[in-house]
Formats: structure tokens, sequence, C-alpha cells
């Protein structure tokens, strides 16, 4: 790697009403390094890469790109200097082809006309490179699988000949092979001299493809410079949460009592397709934990009982009561509420404030006359927010603009003003830093400790066996396993997953 800065950025503050985003922050990267960047949700990651794409223009500090100072204009500007941006929330437009999202704003073009033989080519050049090839460049990018519209993004950025990549959160939506071929691109590119800024919630992939670590909290850079495969977790850990967190799941739990009470019942329950006869129930203060891939029926089992898709067969109760196949309104009414795993497309409305989305469940219990009573509503979601340390506690606050470890806990929220029986979690930590898990790992066994009954889905297995008080393991549609969280290992639930054999 050289050792003269590609990226400098100094001093950086960024203000927004009511909020110091940024607060000095700096950040300097080399060429054909991995720069990891991290910090908890609402540290200022989100604002300073888009700082970096000149999506947001800093109103102190300074950056410097390549030893001279500059300011882009806008995005466009900032990618003709080559820094190119992926974001997590993918800016692609479904109803384009592959090749035409590649070439957005810089189509190839002669009299006008879109050179469109030639930009196929380069596109299926480019996807190629990727290693995907079977991508067709006419495709509509709509139709394609979140990892593949990633790859698309990842090409466009290769079009742009850029020197710099961000990479927001770049293998939330992958599979394990998936993950593997974007290192081996990224090692690819930074062999080539491209410099890479990456940000992650999960350690383990900084310390396999990182260089040097910059960590940020409440809007400041804390430490810069660590390096990334030697830095211990705990100190990063502590570094993040500007504290140690020396037990991630918290204490032990001690065993369900017996002869608590059932409060969840699933019997005989299927969708062609998607799971068939599954059977298990939940007591009352006990969290059963659901492993297995992606496409195993996980998602799809906690939504039909919630309500949301309608079971072919079988049963669901709740304090021995059945629950109307496939209504959300009697599933919510019986004392079942989901946290799914898509909380911006499924879970919020997120250009309401959030006290809206707080109250969502119970809305009934703020009608007066016609009329919704805004005091108690206001006051109910902030009560609600400061016990969740949601940041900032503001019930005012468009659910939009929060980051997305808040978002989650805006979801949990709802649950709690409703006092639901039943809390079914689908990923709850999915984009989560390391310090905002361990609130919500403290947030669910503070609830199962209240009687609440939890389902939990992970795709994490040390998540689910930390967390877990049985574990259910899923392989395409069909129960494994029904056991013990203490019985198991991670090994052993890889294996039932892996192997299919079941234990």
């Amino acid at each position: 790697m050289n050792d003269s800065p590609l990226l400098s950025v100094r001093g950086v503050v960024k203000v927004f009403p009511g909020v110091r985003a940024l607060d000095g922050v700096d950040l300097e990267v080399l060429p054909g390094e991995v720069h990891c960047l991290l910090g908890q949700n609402g540290a200022g990651k989100s604002t300073l890469i888009k700082v970096l794409a000149a999506a947001h223009h800093p109103d102190e500090g300074e950056i410097h790109w390549r030893g001279e100072m500059v300011s882009p204009a806008n995005p466009s500007a900032a990618l003709r200097l080559g820094i190119a941006t992926m974001y997590q929330e993918l800016d692609l437009v479904p109803g384009l082809s592959v090749a035409e999202n590649i070439f957005l704003g810089h189509e190839r073009q002669r009299f006008g006309f879109t050179k469109v033989t030639e930009s196929r080519a380069e596109a299926q050049r480019l996807m190629a490179r990727l290693g995907h090839p079977e991508i067709h460049p006419g495709t509509e990018v709509g139709k394609l699988s979140a990892a593949h519209q990633q790859l698309v993004s990842m090409a466009r950025a290769l079009a742009h000949d850029a020197r710099l990549l961000v990479m927001d959160e770049p293998t939330a939506a992958l599979a394990g092979e998936e993950v593997d071929n974007l290192f081996r691109i990224v090692e690819e590119l930074t062999a080539d001299g491209v410099a890479i800024v990456y940000i992650s919630h999960r350690l383990e992939e900084l310390r396999r493809i990182g260089h040097r670590v910059t960590v940020l909290k409440d809007g400041r850079t804390v430490a810069q410079g660590l390096d990334a495969r030697d830095t211990p977790t705990s100190d990063l850990v502590a570094l993040m949460a500007g504290r140690r967190v020396e037990t991630v799941f918290g204490p032990t739990r001690e065993p369900r009592p017996e002869g608590t009470p059932e409060v969840l019942r699933v019997t005989g329950l299927a969708r062609r397709g998607e799971f068939e006869q599954v059977d298990f129930s939940v007591h009352a203060g006990e969290v059963l934990g659901i492993a297995g891939l992606v496409g195993a029926g996980r998602s799809e089992l906690l939504e039909t009982i919630a309500g949301a898709r309608k079971a072919d067969s079988g049963t669901v109760s709740v304090d021995g009561k059945s629950v109307r196949n496939g209504s959300v309104h009697a599933a919510v009414r019986a004392g079942i509420g989901l946290a799914p795993e898509e909380r911006k497309s499924q879970g919020l409305l997120l250009d309401l404030p959030v006290s809206h989305n707080v109250t969502l469940a119970s809305l009934s219990r703020y009608a007066k006359f016609g009329f919704t009573d805004r005091a108690r509503e206001l006051r109910d979601a902030g009560d609600t927010l400061k016990r969740l340390d949601l940041r900032p506690a503001d019930p005012r606050r468009i659910a939009r603009t929060l980051s997305g470890g808040n978002q989650q806990k805006a979801v949990l929220a709802r649950w709690l003003v409703r006092g639901c029986r039943v809390l079914l979690l689908d990923e709850p930590t999915r984009g989560v830093d390391v310090g905002a898990r361990a609130e919500l790992y403290r947030l669910i066994t503070e609830l199962a400790e209240t009687g609440v009954a939890i389902v939990l889905v992970s795709s994490e297995i040390p998540e689910v066996l930390g967390l877990a008080d049985r574990v259910l393991v899923l392989r395409e549609g069909r129960v494994l396993a029904d056991r013990q969280a203490n019985e198991l290992t991670e090994a052993g639930v890889l294996d039932l997953i892996l192997e299919g054999s079941a234990a």
C-alpha cells in the first residue's frame, strides 16, 4: 500500500436541525487498503458516507483527495473524482435494465442516441469480472435477487473507474458463497490500488479482509488507524459502546419453572412450497429460537403465525384459544406481535413520526370521540422510547431519519405499548452494531422475564443459542430438531442445517 493518503477527512462537522450528526470526524484512507468504519447505529457512519458521496455538504472541516482539498458539488461530481458509494439500501432503478442502471447518468451515446450494443457488451464484461456472467445486461433489475442487484451496484462503481469504493453493509443480503465472491472481488480491487471504505457490523468480516479500522461514537472519531486483525474485539466494542461489554448475551437465565403456562401452540401448520407440518409450543417467559438457512421457511412461518400469510392447514392458538387463519387483525387481538425482517418496507411507516409508528397497533386506545388523543400518544411513545434508549428519544422525529438500530427499537416499542403475549422476532439484530445488539439482547431477556413468549429467527447461530431456551432447526420447510439450547453447539446446529439429518 502507498503511504500517501488517497483520502483525508479532517474535523468534519455536519449539523441537522436539532442534531449534530458529525462533530469533528477524522478519517485517512490509503490506496489499496480496506479501511473499516465501525460505530454504533447513530454514531454518524451513514452521514459520513453521504458527505464523502457529496449527498451532504459539511458545515465545517476539510476533505482532501489525492493531496488536494476538494468540495464536490453533488454525487456526480464525487463520481468524476473517483469516489463511488454502494449504499445498504441500493439506489437502483427497478424498471431499467442491468446495462441501463450501470451507465445511468453517463450513458454511452452517439448523436444523442444510446449505443445499446456497446453498453450491453461493456456491462457483460463488468458482470463477468464480478464472477456472474450469467446476469444478462438486458434483464430488468427489479427482477433480480437482492444479491444480484448488489452486484449491479458494484458494476456501476467499476464503470466509473472508481479509486475509492464505499461499501455500506455489503454482505447483509448475501449467502455464504456470494460473500466469498464479494471478498474475492474486494481483494482484486485492492490489488489494483482501489481503496475500500468498508462498513459492517460483523466483526469477523473485518478480520478477514480489513487492514485498518476507524471507530466513530456520537459523531466523533474515537480511534483511527487500528489494526483490523490484531485489535482485540473487546477493545473495539468498548470504543463503540463507550464502555466494556463483557458478556454480549448477558447473564444466563434460570431454567423456566415447571408448570409455566403454555402461551403459543402451533399444530400441523403448513403452507405449500414453504413449510410443512410444523408443531411446537412456547410457554410464558420462554424464548424459542429458530435456526436454518435463508429459504428454509423461517420468515414465512412467522408471517403465517402473525396472520400475514394464510396457512393451507394447521392451527395457531394463544392461551388455548384458536386464532383465525390469515388475519393480522385477529392475531394482534389475540396478543401476537411481529417485528419483521424488512423493517423499512414491512415494519415502519417511514414518513410518519415515530409516535405514530409506536402506537400503530394500539390506535383504539388513543381514540376519543372520533379524534386521536395526541398528548397521550406522545407521552406513551416517549416513555417507551426512553425505556429502549432510542436516540434521540423524540417521538416527533420522522421514522426515516433514524438509524437502523433505532428503527428496530421503534418496531419493538410498538409491541411494548400494545402489551403483546407473543412476540415474533425475525432477524432482530440485522444491520445492528455490537453495542446496540447488547441492548436488544437485554431487552429480549427482560421481555421474556415479564412472561412474554418469544419466537426468535436469526441467521446467526451463536445468537440463537445465546438467547433461546429451546431451538427449532428448519431445513427446506421441515423441522429437523426441537431441542434445549444447552444441548446444542454451533457445529451441531450447522450439521443439522447443512446435512439435513434429523436429530
